[in-house]
């Protein structure tokens, strides 16, 4: 898909590397693009210092994975895995997405977390959602030469990851479980694949992995009433005009 002409996004996430997100929010995209809003994904890098895979292979997950969740757009920034930095490239890059792709929800990486690209990429894209709607600040949209718009997301969220986090809400996920484990799995270099598995143990590579990701999604849903759930964290209170709204 072109860059210079993509439809407005209701939503767009953002992951450091590819995978973030469908671990932890591909239920709410799958919920999301199953009430017909027009999702993206972004990947701040291709994931290239891995120990499992390489970049051209997760490039070819992420595009099945992105199938699996309906996902309207997919890109990557390719940032640089483990050395991006909240600096002024960085922060246009994003900012020039965010002017093109124009969604009014973001979603973003944990703001701390056991990968330490996690958290910076949680700074960056909060920083970056604040800039993009600066009229001062110029970047270009390349199919017309023009400068963009500037554009600020309604909202933004950020999800929660490897380490334990209190959520500011939840997302029910209750019956796309299955697309988000699907989604997971098309990325058969990173988890767990069967006994004949033979590449490098990662911390995320065991089958008890998956067993706790499967433990979350359930204690969030018991913090809920529900059955399965997503948690994020948010820098403001969300707002609501009816108490009726809350679930």
């Amino acid at each position: 898909m072109s860059r210079s002409r993509i439809d407005a996004m209701d939503v767009c996430a953002f992951g450091a590397h590819p995978d973030d997100v469908e671990l932890s929010a591909g239920g709410t995209l799958a919920s999301m693009t199953a009430m017909g809003k027009r999702v993206a994904l972004v990947d701040l890098t291709r994931g290239e210092l891995g120990t499992r895979g390489t970049a051209e292979t997760r490039s070819v997950e992420a595009a099945k994975a992105a199938n699996i969740l309906g996902i309207a757009h997919r890109e990557n920034l390719d940032l640089g895995d483990g050395f991006f930095e909240i600096d002024q490239r960085s922060l246009l890059k994003v900012v020039e997405v965010l002017r093109r792709l124009r969604p009014q929800v973001v979603l973003a990486n944990a703001k701390s977390d056991r990968h330490p690209d996690h958290g910076r990429a949680s700074a960056l894209l909060e920083r970056a959602c604040f800039l993009s709607g600066l009229l001062k600040i110029e970047t270009l949209d390349q199919s017309s030469g023009q400068n963009q718009a500037p554009w600020r997301p309604q909202s933004v969220y950020f999800c929660i990851q490897d380490r334990w986090r209190a959520p500011d809400l939840i997302v029910d996920i209750s019956g796309f479980e299955a697309v988000k484990y699907a989604a997971i799995a098309a990325y058969k270099t990173q988890f767990y694949a069967g006994s004949d598995d033979d590449m490098p143990v990662t911390p995320i590579s065991s089958p008890e992995f998956m067993d706790h990701l499967k433990s979350r999604d359930a204690a969030m849903g018991r913090l809920g009433g529900i059955q399965n759930g997503e948690g994020f964290e948010s820098s403001r209170p969300p707002v609501v005009k009816d108490l009726f709204d809350l679930a």
